[in-house]
């Protein structure tokens, strides 16, 4: 399934992504028949240990690497559909003439593209930290705030959004620091009054290293000597949207820095569709990505349907 060079021909569709966003587009191209190609680096949100309880069908929650893997192995009956292990670098072309599609090098022509780029998180660093993702330390209390009802959290950023973050997590749990991480603390008067009122302590300073094993942190020392115990850290110091590609052939972004996209996950750009963590800066949920990338599949595909087999 794996292609490492441009194609004579072409293909109807690449997709950019290979998490549940992009891997729900191809598997949806592929039912309707659709050449399909893959870009997929291994990288993102989905390859960290996560595990997804939110996600129907899997009573006893699924991790996303394995949701990857299922992915992959429910597309390979279809042999119109393949897989490039290749970086995407850039986009060109338009909707009328075909888009070219560049990474390492190498080229490859499409009559569609969906984009499933994904974000880049702001975790905290520290040695090891990218052991933690997913096992003790999160980004989402909608997929891992249940899981720790009760327990100690430590909550990371210095802004309302993270001020927001441990309001809404001390419905879960009264033992919840913040902690800024940061040389400013820009929390408002108005989420500090309401931490206060709530007896959520705000530490400012920053991380100078973390104590765990085996993918569980039991404290963070911060620079200026302070030991905070904890079960568990979310990080709530933001994301960026991986946009370049997008950017580079002009796509309209949100203020955010998203992808505009319409209910149809239509880009500004004819023949270009968009799908998962890159469309919003909130609701960044495995669900959603599949639900997306089955939308901008087909909506591809109704798209590179002849006018006469269109609806007026």
């Amino acid at each position: 399934m794996d292609v490492a060079a441009s194609e004579p021909g072409g293909t109807d569709a690449a997709v950019v992504g290979g998490g549940p966003a992009g891997l729900s587009a191809a598997l949806q191209l592929a039912r309707y028949g659709r050449r399909v190609l893959v870009f997929d680096t291994g990288h993102g949100r989905s390859t960290h240990h996560q595990t997804n309880r939110n996600y129907l069908g899997f009573p006893h929650g699924i991790a996303t690497t394995r949701l990857r893997e299922l992915g992959v192995r429910q597309l390979a009956p279809y042999p119109h559909v393949r897989f490039a292990r290749h970086h995407v670098t850039g986009l060109t072309g338009d909707a009328h003439q075909g888009f070219t599609v560049r990474a390492q090098g190498h080229h490859w022509r499409a009559r569609t593209v969906v984009l499933a780029t994904g974000v880049l998180d702001h975790f905290p660093h520290f040695p090891d930290w990218h052991t933690y993702v997913g096992r003790s330390m999160f980004w989402c209390i909608a997929c891992d705030g249940y899981e720790n009802r009760g327990r100690r959290i430590l909550v990371v950023g210095h802004t309302d959004a993270a001020a927001g973050e441990a309001m809404q997590l001390h419905s879960l749990t009264d033992r919840i620091v913040l902690l800024t991480n940061s040389r400013t603390n820009d929390i408002s008067p108005r989420f500090s009054r309401r931490l206060a009122a709530a007896g959520v302590p705000v530490v400012h300073d920053r991380i100078k290293g973390a104590e765990g094993a085996d993918g569980k942190l039991t404290a963070i020392v911060t620079r200026g000597g302070e030991r905070l115990d904890l079960d568990a850290l979310f990080s709530i110091q933001g994301a960026t949207p991986e946009t370049a590609v997008a950017r580079g052939l002009g796509i309209r972004l949100n203020r955010h820095g998203y992808v505009e996209v319409d209910t149809e996950q239509c880009t500004s750009v004819a023949g270009v569709y968009a799908a998962g963590d890159i469309t919003a800066p909130h609701s960044h949920q495995v669900s959603a990505a599949v639900h997306e990338g089955a939308q901008a599949a087909s909506a591809a595909n109704y798209f590179l349907y002849p006018p006469e087999l269109k609806a007026p």
